[in-house]
């Protein structure tokens, strides 16, 4: 059932070789199974599926297995029993198996695997997900075959009605997540590629991709994973509409749309991706423009996020306004980006007010004139240190700004 790649229907062999056996005898073995240490039951997976390979190997080089058909099936439903009865076990060994590139990988041991995981899914939907995420998913390549073994495992896994429920409500576990942000970005490329790059396989993948959507984008707002899923998210976002798709560069902006309401903090990796991913930046000012009403509660829900905004916008507008004075070919992008910036500082209140100094050539400051982007450098400069506390912040820069130097 293993041997040829090509052949392997994980339907057909899901249930084997358990199926043959009573079920009394699977609650049985399954209730002396969860009695043993996790790293023993670790231990013994990978020995099965070395023991497995082997005799594998052996077949197909033509050899003689070192171990007996009655041994081969033992070991068989032994390894698929532990997987079933105690999944998580299969978790620890994950890594290993990533790790050990040569000995674990190839087109030969993928049958394998992927009967592996089903198994582990059985007994835990999140484990099967997980491990599908984790190691299978990245190995995706060009070979068709590739293709269709990894997206047997998740089609299983998602056949079942309460998947979307079950792998939502423990998208984060263990303090990490099911799909973290690099398999989540390797979906993206493959569920949105560019017209010509179509494939039998992406619309699989398009038939997948809303439930892993949600499962990646699913977690507790606020904490502490959820806030470093939404910083590799966004960062990944803002590059991929680089790659020639525009169905991809829409997706990707409604997610890092997303992110950044969800973690304003995002600005702070926005700000240092701003310049080298200047069109889809171009692409997501303007979106938060469009529908400003849909995301403004959230960006403004507290001083915090609104003066991180504020700061933002006003650090843009620097880099705008030094862009188009210097010319270039991105002139007409950089004068878009401003005027959606001007537009944001605007419908944040005070941004208005305090944009008015930046604008003006020189400010005065005590006895002397300094450049007006030089006084808002040390205004911005001075802001992030008293961010603690908005109300007199926004005050201290706004009273600055505007002392602008008398009309001639």
């Amino acid at each position: 059932m293993l041997k040829n790649p090509s052949l392997f229907k994980l339907n057909d062999v899901i249930d084997v070789p358990l199926s043959h056996f009573p079920e009394s005898v699977c609650k049985t073995s399954s209730d002396w199974i969860n009695r043993r240490r996790l790293l023993k039951l670790g231990g013994f997976i990978m020995w099965a599926f070395d023991q497995i390979l082997a005799f594998l190997a052996a077949e197909q080089g033509g050899g003689s297995p070192h171990t007996c058909p009655k041994s081969q099936v033992s070991i068989f439903v032994s390894l698929a029993m532990v997987l079933r009865s105690h999944p998580s076990a299969f978790t620890i060994v994950l890594a290993t198996l990533r790790q050990s590139r040569y000995r674990y990988r190839g087109q030969d041991k993928l049958p394998l695997m992927v009967w592996m995981m089903a198994q582990a899914s059985q007994g835990d939907l999140a484990v099967g997900l997980y491990s599908w995420a984790h190691n299978l998913l990245p190995l995706v390549g060009s070979n068709p075959q590739t293709r269709d073994l990894i997206l047997q495992l998740v089609e299983k896994i998602l056949s079942n009605p309460n998947a979307p429920t079950i792998l939502v409500n423990k998208a984060i576990s263990n303090g990490k997540p099911l799909i973290p942000p690099p398999s989540f970005e390797i979906l993206l490329r493959l569920t949105f590629p560019a017209p010509s790059a179509r494939v039998k396989a992406t619309e699989r993948f398009e038939a997948i991709y809303p439930v892993l959507k949600e499962v990646a984008l699913a977690g507790r707002p606020g904490s502490r994973v959820m806030k470093e899923v939404t910083q590799q998210i966004f960062t990944s976002t803002l590059k991929l509409p680089q790659q020639g798709s525009p169905v991809l560069a829409k997706e990707a902006t409604e997610i890092a749309i997303w992110c950044v309401t969800e973690n304003v903090d995002c600005c702070n990796h926005w700000g240092s991706l701003y310049m080298q991913n200047l069109e889809a930046s171009v692409a997501l000012l303007k979106k938060l423009v469009d529908e400003w009403k849909d995301h403004s509660l959230k960006l403004s829900s507290s001083k915090r996020d609104t003066f991180t905004l504020i700061r933002t916008m006003q650090s843009f507008r620097l880099k705008n306004e030094k862009a188009i004075t210097e010319g270039g070919a991105n002139g007409s992008l950089y004068k878009e980006a401003d005027e959606s910036c001007k537009v944001i500082l605007g419908r944040l209140g005070r941004g208005r007010s305090c944009l008015k100094g930046t604008a003006s050539p020189r400010l005065s400051l005590g006895s002397g004139w300094l450049k007006g982007t030089a006084i808002t450098d040390v205004v911005l400069a001075a802001a992030g240190v008293l961010s603690f506390n908005l109300e007199a912040t926004t005050h201290w820069i706004c009273t600055y700004s505007s002392m602008q130097p008398p009309q001639p």
